[in-house]
C-alpha cells in the first residue's frame, strides 16, 4: 500500500471531511463548462461538451507486448462502464450521447500506452460484471472497489482512492461519523455496491448495540433518489464521494455530511480496473497505469476533473480490499 494511502486511512475511515469538490459556479449548459473548487481550494473548469480534448500519452511497446495476443490482434480495448449519470466519474456530455468523465479519461490513457483503440461500452451496473464474466468486455473502468469477495472472480489494477459520501438535504444538521449516525434513518443506496454492503453491516451493528436498524431504500435512478431526498422521503443518500460532492457543489441543494473509506474502518478503499480472473490483463493494466502515473498524464486527468485528492502513487495488483465481513 502506498504511503499516501496509509497516511489518509484514518481520516477517511473516521468520516472526516474529504470532499473533493467544495463549491461551484456557472451553468453546466452554458457553453458546455462548469467551474468547481477542488479540495486544494483551486478552481477547476470542467468541460462538459462532447469535444473533450483528452489528455493523451504515447504507446509503450514493452507494455503493449504484455497484452494477450487475441486483444492485440483485435486492436481495441473493450472497456465497460456504468450507463448511469455519475459526474464527474462517468456521465454523458451536453450532447447526451458522448461518454465523458475521469473513468473514460483514465481508460483512454491506458489504451494509449497499450497501443489499442478505446471502445467504451456503457451498460447498467449489474451488466458490467455479466459482461466481464462472459469475456464480452476486457476491463471495467467504473468506480469499481476492490473487495475480497470480488477478488475470487476478478483481477484488479488500482488507480484511485475510494471514499464514500453521505449526502443530505442542505441544512439538515446531520453529521455521520459511524453506524450510530444512521440508526433509525432512511438511507438510499444502489444495489450490488460496496456501499450497500457497508450500510447493511452498519444496520446489523446498530441492532446488536440496541439501536434502531437502518431503513434502506433503493431507487431505479439517481433523479428519483434526489427527488426523494428533497421531498424528505429519505434522510441520506450513500454513494461515491466524488459524485456526492460534485452534485452538492453544482446544485446547491444538498451537502456531504460524512465520508467513509470504501473498504471499511481499518483500510483505505481503492478503485481499480477490473478484469476477469486470470485474463492476463492485470499486469499490463497496472504497468500502463504506473507509466502514466510516472509521466504525469495521470495527474493531469485527475486535476481536470477536480479529483487530485484521490490520487494514488502506484497501481497495485489485487491489494487487500473490503473484507467479506467487517466484524
Amino acid at each position: 500500500m502506498s504511503a499516501s494511502i496509509t497516511r489518509r486511512t484514518a481520516a477517511a475511515a473516521l468520516g472526516l471531511p474529504a470532499a473533493l469538490v467544495l463549491g461551484a459556479c456557472g451553468n453546466p449548459s452554458d457553453g458546455g463548462t462548469t467551474e468547481v473548487a477542488a479540495a486544494s481550494g483551486n478552481k477547476v473548469k470542467i468541460n462538459l461538451s462532447p469535444d473533450q480534448n483528452r489528455v493523451t500519452t504515447d504507446k509503450v511497446d514493452s507494455i503493449a507486448a504484455e497484452v494477450p495476443e487475441e486483444i492485440r490482434k483485435r486492436g481495441t480495448l473493450e472497456v465497460v462502464d456504468s450507463s448511469g449519470s455519475a459526474a464527474p466519474l462517468t456521465f454523458f456530455a451536453t450532447d447526451n450521447k458522448t461518454v465523458i468523465g475521469v473513468e473514460p479519461d483514465l481508460a483512454s490513457l491506458v489504451a494509449d500506452v497499450l497501443g489499442l483503440k478505446l471502445h467504451v461500452n456503457p451498460v447498467s451496473w449489474e451488466n458490467i460484471f455479466v459482461g466481464l464474466d462472459s469475456a464480452k468486455y476486457d476491463v471495467g473502468f467504473s468506480n469499481i472497489t476492490v473487495t475480497e469477495e470480488r477478488k475470487e472472480k476478478y483481477d484488479f489494477a488500482t488507480y484511485r482512492e475510494d471514499n464514500l459520501g453521505f449526502e443530505a438535504k442542505k441544512g439538515s444538521g446531520l453529521k455521520i461519523t459511524g453506524p450510530e449516525g444512521v440508526a433509525g434513518r432512511t438511507v438510499a443506496v444502489s444495489s450490488g455496491t460496496n456501499q450497500e454492503k457497508l450500510l447493511v453491516e452498519w444496520s446489523k451493528e446498530n441492532e446488536k448495540a440496541g439501536r434502531k436498524p437502518v431503513n434502506i431504500k433503493y431507487y431505479q435512478n439517481e433523479s428519483d433518489t434526489y427527488l426523494a431526498l428533497q421531498s424528505g422521503r429519505i434522510d441520506l443518500y450513500l454513494g461515491p464521494n466524488p459524485t456526492a460532492a460534485y452534485h452538492a457543489a453544482t446544485t446547491g441543494k444538498t451537502e456531504v455530511v460524512g465520508t467513509y473509506s470504501g473498504a471499511g474502518a481499518t483500510l483505505q478503499g481503492l478503485i481499480a480496473a477490473t478484469t476477469k480472473k486470470d485474463s492476463g490483463l492485470a499486469k499490463p493494466l497496472a504497468d500502463a497505469l504506473n507509466h502514466v502515473i510516472d509521466n504525469g498524464a495521470y495527474a493531469k486527468v485527475l486535476q481536470r476533473w477536480g479529483l487530485s485528492d484521490e490520487a494514488v502513487t502506484k497501481s497495485e495488483i489485487n491489494p487487500p480490499g473490503l473484507p467479506k465481513t467487517n466484524e
